[in-house]
């Protein structure tokens, strides 16, 4: 996953202002391409059977968002780096840490607004409608903590799983979605509205109950009661795998959130090709995906956060 040499003072470069949607989309598309020996993703945790925290700017303690997400986990699995803290060129030697010469950045995007209104985001999309100002996105450089000399990241606490476990629970609880336990197949019914799961024991340990649980809750945010998700008009007949995708990647956020694995799913093979088609097709649909799936993490919590409020 390389990028480029380190060098220069800010993070930004030629380079990185670049078509930063293509490069984006490439590294993703090849990380995705080339886990598809065991199905498992940049977004499956690592192959230890950890879970993959959100990856978090060293400097500002805030987790990246969207796309960034993706990329940054792309990178980590790519080069073995064992932490999720990044950083520009210049925001790791104003933390007195030097990024070793040689090393080679990754790229991140960031959301400008074209009116001038609010502040840089990282997880715009290419929606465009009443209300929503233009969106231009803009390449930065960072690095890994794994890539610089003189840092030490903070120790992550590390709850008991039966901690997590808990808390997944309560989270799933919260957001007043209904859940139906028979048969052997996991999937949201938008018909019913409602979300059918095998039975608890049916799943290899809780974790993997949850973890299932997440992609069918991302699925059941797209209702037009809620989120309102409707991907035919953007992506056609490829619709239907785009909206898997964004599943895959909401879960994903939400499974970082609640340190739990995704699951690998080896029944999505006959949607990898799709999404690799879709990918390399067009340059914006890992964005447009990637900020789908990271709305519907954050109605998910926004959802759970009222209902402990009400509580």
């Amino acid at each position: 996953m390389a990028d480029r040499t380190a060098r220069g003072a800010g993070g930004e470069d030629a380079e990185a202002r670049g078509d930063i949607y293509a490069r984006v989309t490439e590294r993703i598309a090849a990380a995705v391409e080339a886990s598809t020996d065991d199905w498992r993703m940049p977004w499956h945790g690592g192959a230890d059977g950890r879970a993959s925290a959100l990856p978090a700017n060293a400097a500002t303690g805030r987790p990246y968002r969207g796309v960034n997400v993706l990329v940054l986990w792309a990178a980590a699995q790519a080069e073995g780096y064992a932490g999720g803290a990044w950083a520009t060129y210049r925001q790791w030697r104003e933390l007195g840490a030097q990024v070793r010469q040689g090393e080679r950045a990754c790229p991140v995007v960031f959301w400008k607004a074209l009116d001038g209104r609010g502040d840089e985001d990282e997880a715009g999309d290419e929606a465009e409608g009443r209300g929503r100002p233009r969106l231009l996105a803009r390449g930065y450089s960072v690095f890994n903590a794994s890539q610089v000399d003189g840092y030490d990241a903070p120790a992550l606490p590390a709850l008991p799983e039966a901690e997590r476990i808990a808390h997944a629970d309560a989270f799933f609880a919260g957001l007043g979605m209904a859940v139906r336990h028979g048969g052997a197949r996991a999937c949201y019914a938008p018909a019913a509205d409602e979300v059918r799961m095998p039975p608890f024991q049916a799943f290899r340990d809780a974790v993997a109950y949850y973890a299932t649980l997440a992609h069918e809750a991302t699925h059941w945010t797209g209702h037009a009661s809620r989120l309102a998700r409707d991907l035919r008009g953007r992506f056609g007949e490829e619709a239907y795998a785009v909206e898997e995708l964004v599943a895959e990647l909401g879960a994903a956020f939400l499974c970082a959130d609640l340190r739990l694995v995704p699951e690998p799913r080896p029944d999505h093979a006959a949607y990898v090709a799709s999404w690799l088609k879709v990918l390399r097709s067009d340059k914006r649909a890992i964005f447009v995906a990637a900020a789908k799936a990271q709305a519907a993490a954050d109605w998910m919590h926004a959802r759970r956060a009222s209902a402990d409020a009400a509580a």
